[in-house]
C-alpha cells in the first residue's frame, strides 16, 4: 500500500489500515509518500504484540521525496497477529484513533491514556462505538 495525494490512497487512512494489516496473512508493506513521521502509532501496536518494523527506505513501487532522507516512511507488517490488551498512549489524533481500533480488536483489556486527542477529532466516539458493540468505559475523565 502506498499513500499519495488525491486521487491516490489517502495518508489519513494509512494508520487504520495498518491495524487491518496486522490481521492479514503474510507480509504487508506500507509506503508513506506524503508526510514524514506518520508511524507514531507503531510502538503502541508493537506493545500489543503487532510485528511491525519501520524503515527509512522506499519500499513502495517507486522512490519518493523521502528517498534521500533519514525519514522513516516505510513499514513492514507481518500477520496475522493476535493483538493483546495493553496500557497505551495516544500520541496524536490519527494515531489515537488507530490505537483505539486496535484496542477494540485486541484480546483482553486495554487502558487508553491521553484520549483528549481522540475527543478533539471524534465527537462522542465512545458512544458511537458502544452502539456498534464495543465494550468501552471512561474512567477518571479519560
Amino acid at each position: 500500500m502506498e499513500t499519495s495525494v488525491h486521487p491516490g490512497f489517502m495518508t489519513d487512512w494509512q494508520s487504520p489500515f495498518a491495524v487491518l494489516l496486522t490481521q492479514a496473512e503474510g507480509m504487508s508493506v506500507i509506503h508513506e509518500t506524503v508526510f514524514e513521521d506518520r508511524f507514531g502509532y507503531v510502538e503502541q501496536l508493537k506493545a500489543m504484540g503487532a510485528v511491525i518494523e519501520v524503515y527509512d527506505t522506499c519500499l513502495g513501487g517507486s522512490p519518493c521525496r523521502f528517498a534521500a532522507t533519514a525519514a522513516r516512511h516505510s513499514a513492514v507488517i507481518r500477520g496475522p497477529t493476535r493483538l493483546q490488551g495493553a496500557r497505551l498512549r495516544m500520541p496524536d489524533l490519527r494515531a489515537g484513533f488507530t490505537v483505539l481500533i486496535a484496542a477494540i480488536a485486541a484480546e483482553g483489556e486495554s487502558v487508553l491514556l491521553d484520549v483528549d486527542h481522540i475527543d478533539r477529532g471524534y465527537e462522542q466516539i465512545d458512544e458511537s462505538l458502544r452502539q456498534l458493540g464495543a465494550s468501552i468505559e471512561r474512567i477518571d475523565g479519560n
